[in-house]
Order: structure tokens, then sequence, then C-alpha cells
């Protein structure tokens, strides 16, 4: 039977896979696991639930209340709000755990659930597990005074909104940001801040009405925010994800700034500072050759993780280190946040611009992006990827030609018979003749 967490959670389309039968018998099931210690010590678990603007977050998010409520448990309902403002509040809170409702980047009709330990961490593979195994047993079920509250977290934005303004080293005042909320959970608190912060502040993509998330806006759809950040002449915008985890950008001139991008200038501003714990920034296996020469050349360590903002969170908190992140825009603060913060990152690349009176663009120039490929070849036995000999020599012959100026990067997929073919060179041309080449290769020697 397959696992029913994947890398981010529960997810599935809403009603169909993600039913409230499951939201509550998942909630029950957390309420055995992750309301344990409360118990031990005598007192009600609490939990903090947020969810993104999604239609289905709504039955899904009454459906998980009922079932930790009636497990004991006492809930704080704090409405739609980031994900990272859930992981916040759940440790501001010194909360049992936390409850997220959202599937991130995906269209309107689908939905996930995912839990925060305390503190606002994301779940180890394990205690995921005793989760899932918990929802064959018995559900707990007190009386009287122990069945548990369901409340109103009234100030929940505020105290979010307060704990960025914080966060923020240098105000953003002089600067014109256009802000694009993907028509999702970012829509209530990211104007707000930026606007606090001292930005002159345009705002698209901020009507969500629970079925538009992600549609057109946000950062999965930049054509959005590159048009009206010339049309309004901004310094720069940022573009959130449905449940604003993430953030990429875009300089004056309309050019994108990924996720790699965003960490170089980043880590480069924290070393100045004394500010980059063990001189280190993590990132995963997927970023650009670009990242890892710049940071080669600012004598900058880089460690690389598996594909997952999990895993660099892993990294993070195994090695205490203050910066880590991914190419898609999830970059993490271990300072002030327990995950990725698409709202902290932007006003983190404003705040820069505002120190350093430089351009974005000119923050950006610290690093060059490499062209890169990548081929999915399906209908493979991913499991030999590693060790088949013509494959393994395909590769070698193209990281002997590239020498240096480029990489090759193989990766199976978690969840089909499919393999990942990435070729970085120098030149677009050389990167697509070489994919395709090992591709190839793959597609022969691995066939089904």
């Amino acid at each position: 039977m397959a696992r029913l967490f994947g890398t981010d959670g529960v997810r599935g389309l809403a009603n169909r896979d993600l039913t409230a039968d499951l939201a509550t018998k998942l909630a029950q099931a957390a309420a055995i696991v992750l309301g344990e210690d409360a118990r031990a010590r005598g007192i009600k678990p609490k939990a903090v639930i947020g969810r993104d603007p999604r239609i289905s977050g709504e039955f899904l998010a009454a459906a998980i209340s009922a079932g930790l409520a009636s497990s004991g448990v006492d809930v704080f309902d704090a409405g739609v709000l980031p994900t990272p403002a859930t992981a916040f509040l759940t440790d501001d809170l010194d909360a049992d755990f936390g409850v997220m409702i959202s599937a991130s980047h995906n269209p309107a009709p689908d939905n996930g659930i995912k839990f925060f330990a305390r503190g606002g961490h994301k779940l180890a593979d394990e205690i995921e597990d005793k989760i899932e195994a918990a929802m064959s047993a018995t559900p707990l079920a007190p009386l009287g005074e122990s069945v548990g509250h369901v409340q109103r977290f009234a100030d929940a934005e505020d105290r979010y909104i307060v704990h960025l303004l914080r966060s923020l080293p240098h105000r953003l005042d002089g600067l014109t940001v256009v802000v694009d909320c993907a028509h999702g959970a970012a829509a209530g608190v990211s104007p707000q801040v930026f606007t606090d912060a001292g930005a002159k502040v345009i705002v698209i993509g901020a009507e969500p009405d629970g079925t538009n998330i992600n549609e057109g806006y946000g950062s999965t759809h930049m054509s959005a925010l590159q048009a009206a950040v010339l049309e309004h002449g901004a310094d720069f915008g940022v573009a959130h994800d449905g449940d604003a985890d993430r953030c990429l950008a875009v300089d004056a001139s309309g050019a994108i700034i990924d996720g790699d991008q965003i960490m170089a200038i980043l880590a480069l501003s924290l070393k100045e500072r004394g500010q980059l714990a063990r001189n280190t920034l993590v990132a995963t296996v997927m970023s650009n050759l670009g990242l890892r020469i710049a940071m080669k050349e600012h004598d900058i360590n880089m460690i690389e993780t598996g594909v997952g903002d999990r895993y660099v969170l892993e990294e993070m908190r195994a090695g205490g280190y203050t910066l880590g992140g991914e190419q898609s825009g999830h970059v993490i603060f271990a300072q002030y946040a327990t995950t990725g913060d698409g709202i902290l990152t932007g006003l983190k690349i404003g705040a820069e611009m505002a120190r350093t009176k430089k351009s974005l663009a000119e923050l950006a120039s610290v690093m060059k992006i490499y062209p890169q490929v990548l081929i999915n070849v399906p209908g493979v036995d991913k499991t030999r990827v590693d060790t088949d000999a013509e494959v393994q020599q395909a590769v070698q012959e193209a990281e002997a030609e590239l020498h240096g100026t480029g990489r090759v990067l193989l990766r199976a997929s978690g969840t089909e018979p499919l393999v990942r073919v990435m070729v970085e060179a120098a030149d677009a041309g050389t990167a697509q003749s070489w994919a395709e080449r090992i591709a190839r290769v793959v597609e022969k020697q691995l066939a089904l």
C-alpha cells in the first residue's frame, strides 16, 4: 500500500482523494500522536489551523477542527494565512502542533494537509508514519469538559505581521514594489507588510475568490508581474505562490530573478554583516551551477541536499546554518522561520536594495546563470540509473567534455518509473545536445 504522506504532507483532489472523512481521521490520528506529551502532563493539547483561500479549505478546516476537538484538542483557527505564518504561530502560541491546509502552487481543485510539530517544525518521516498508523486505532473520545474548544485566533495575522517587521534589517523607504499575491494566502498580509516597511506598493493577484488561486498570477505565472513592474516603473516585484512559502522576483527591466539568484544575493549580504553561520549556504542538487561558482568566488561554502525544502531544513537544523533554499524560491532564514517564507524573502530583497543603494539587477549580477536543460525519460527502470555501465559511460563522456564548465545530474523520480536528465553547460546548445544524448541512452538501456 502506498504511503499516505508525500514529500509535503497529504495532497490530492479535494472531495475525491482528500475528503472530509479522511481529514477528520487524519486529525484524530494527529491528536493521538502529536498531543501525547501534553496529555502526559495532564493538560489539553493545543493546535493552530491555517489555510489558503481555496474553497475546499473551508470544509477541510471544519473537518480537521471537528476531529481535533472531539479528541480533546483545543483548536485555534487562524483562518486564511500563509504556510510560514501557521508555522510561526504554532511556535508563538506554544502550541503542541499546527495544521496547514494548502496545495501550494497547485490549481484550486487540489488541496493538501500538512502538520507542524511543536516549535513550527515539519514532521520527520517516522512521526508521519506514526500518524498514518494511528488512523487505524480507536479515536480518543473524551467527555464533558475534556472535549476541546474551537476558537478564532483573532490576532493571528497581526502577530505574524509584527514578527515580519521585526526581522527586517533595513526599511524600504523610497522603493516601489509590485506584489503579486497569486490570489492566495499572501493577499491579506504581504501588501500590508511591504507598506508598513516603508515601500510604495502596487498590488496584483490579490482578489481570491476560492477558485482562482494561482490562476494567471503568482510564482508559476510571472508574466503578469513582469508587465506590472514595467507599467508602473517599479524598482522590483515579488511573486508568491498560493500559500506564500515561495518568492521569485523581477528587476526593474522585467527580468526574472529566481531562487538561486536570491540566495546568492542574501548569502553575500549575510556574510558581509557577519550573520552567515559557518560561512555556509545550503541548497539542493538542482541549484544552478552558477550559484556554486559564485559562492566559491566569494569564499562561501555550499552544501547540497536532495530536492525538497524539507531536506534543506533538515541539513540546516543539523548543522546550525542560517540560510538555505531552492531554485523555486523556497528560501529559509533559520533565525526567523522554520520553513520557507516568501513574504520574508521579498522583504529581505528590498532591504538589501535599500541598504546598498543598488538595483536588483546589479545585486543579481553576482551570479551568472548557466543554461540548464531538463529531460524526463518515462517508462524506465529507475533503480538501475546509478549502476548501468552504458548510462554511466555517457555521463562520464559528457563531464569530460564539459570539464568544469558544466555538469550532469541524473535523478530517479520518487513517485513514477521516470528518470530526470539534467545538463548544465556554458551555452544552451551544448546543454541541449548532451541532455538529448544521455536521455537516449537512458531510454535504451533502462527500458521496462
